[in-house]
């Protein structure tokens, strides 16, 4: 079944908009009329694993997010956490191969999720103010609204993380 939706199709000589044939129950027929839906992101990247990586993950995350309208304080916390994320996957996953970086941004929601071909499973350490490491997995799990993590059937691993942003 086709409806007109008036004011979506091309105007006539005399200024009339002559509507648009489109399917009831089509997603655009259910959105708020208040205002436009916010930007959506689903992208990735694959890197290398190596020591450049996160520097590189945590500079296409800022800017992926960015064009997405996604700042302020919400995008340098996104930015540090999938810094770390890629800095396990590079610390303890096969050097050299491949490091996925995933990001969606739904809403007031984004996503970051890093795989890599490793098998180890993420654990929150609270090591000594002396240790000079072991801190990324603290930070994810104070500064995100959630993670998690899941092993894949090939015996990679894929750690993710969500913030609610305030944009």
């Amino acid at each position: 079944m086709l409806v007109t939706r008036p004011g979506r199709g091309p105007r006539r000589q005399d200024g009339v908009s002559s509507g648009t044939l489109v399917p009831v129950g089509e997603v655009r027929d259910l959105r708020s009329r208040r205002g436009t839906p916010p930007p959506v992101l689903d992208d990735e990247v694959v890197l290398t694993a190596e020591r450049s990586a996160p520097r590189h993950a945590r500079h296409w995350v800022m800017r992926a997010i960015a064009g997405a309208g996604v700042g302020g304080a919400s995008n340098q916390v996104i930015e540090l956490l999938a810094g770390e994320l890629v800095s396990n996957a590079v610390i303890h996953g096969p050097a050299g191969e491949p490091v996925r970086v995933a990001v969606r941004v739904d809403g007031g929601v984004v996503r970051v999720a890093v795989t890599d071909r490793g098998g180890g499973v993420p654990r929150v350490r609270h090591p000594e103010p002396t240790e000079p490491n072991g801190r990324g997995m603290a930070l994810v799990d104070a500064l995100s609204t959630a993670w998690g993590s899941a092993r894949l059937p090939d015996g990679g691993t894929t750690v993710w993380f969500e913030v609610e942003t305030d944009d």
